[in-house]
């Protein structure tokens, strides 16, 4: 008889982890791609947040004006003291004509109504915007403030100004991440016994950075 042969209670625990090794593999690579980009981009973005005090930014800075027809002014008169709620929107047809005319998109912005003026506050990643309309004269100024790509990618990075669904995005990307970064741990834990420097360097990978923390942050 062959000594080498399993025994059948050699196979099981052996066919065990071999499900277990491929089927956190499988887990590993999809979770991987699924955050693929976004890693790469927050990771790029880090680095930009990091250093932002070396990375010059110009500001371009654009004014547009216009004159709001007498007709869409008017609709403007009581529009804010009308049965429309406390701070109510822009009327839909004067927000289609500022989308077409300008190419101010008002539509679900907050609106500051007062008595000489309608100001309507326009953040967005990577720059800014507001739109005035004077109420006597229907006179309307509309200026954006655009601080370039890498502003872009910071804001895109902190969700700051970028709206419902993307702060959604970010939400699953950082799940997928804390799975990417468990199946890995799984998978060093089944390979451990066959890599000594596996455990030393899971150790380095956590004590430095409280190590760092401790010592360099007050």
């Amino acid at each position: 008889m062959d000594s080498t042969a399993s025994s059948p209670q050699t196979r099981i625990p052996n066919q065990r982890r071999a499900w277990w090794l491929k089927t956190l593999y499988q887990w590993h690579w999809i979770s991987a791609a699924i955050s693929l980009l976004c890693m790469l981009v927050f990771s790029a973005t880090g680095i930009t947040l990091n250093n932002a005090e070396h990375i010059e930014a110009k500001p371009e800075i654009k004014l547009r004006t216009a004159q709001l027809p007498d007709k869409l002014n008017g609709l403007l008169a009581n529009w804010d003291k009308a049965d429309n709620g406390k701070n109510p929107a822009l009327p839909v047809v004067v927000s289609d004509w500022l989308k077409n005319n300008l190419s101010a998109d008002v539509r679900q912005r907050e609106v500051d109504w007062s008595p000489d003026e309608i100001y309507v506050s326009m953040p967005r990643p990577g720059g800014d915007g507001w739109l005035r309309i004077d109420r006597a004269s229907g006179e309307i100024e509309y200026e954006t403030t655009s601080r370039g790509w890498i502003s872009y990618l910071n804001d895109l990075h902190k969700g700051r100004h970028t709206g419902l669904v993307w702060r959604w995005l970010i939400d699953i990307f950082a799940g997928a991440c804390v799975f990417f970064a468990l199946t890995g741990l799984f998978i060093l834990k089944m390979h451990a016994a066959n890599r000594p420097s596996t455990w030393p360097l899971v150790g380095i990978g956590v004590v430095l950075p409280v190590v760092l923390a401790l010592l360099f942050i007050h």
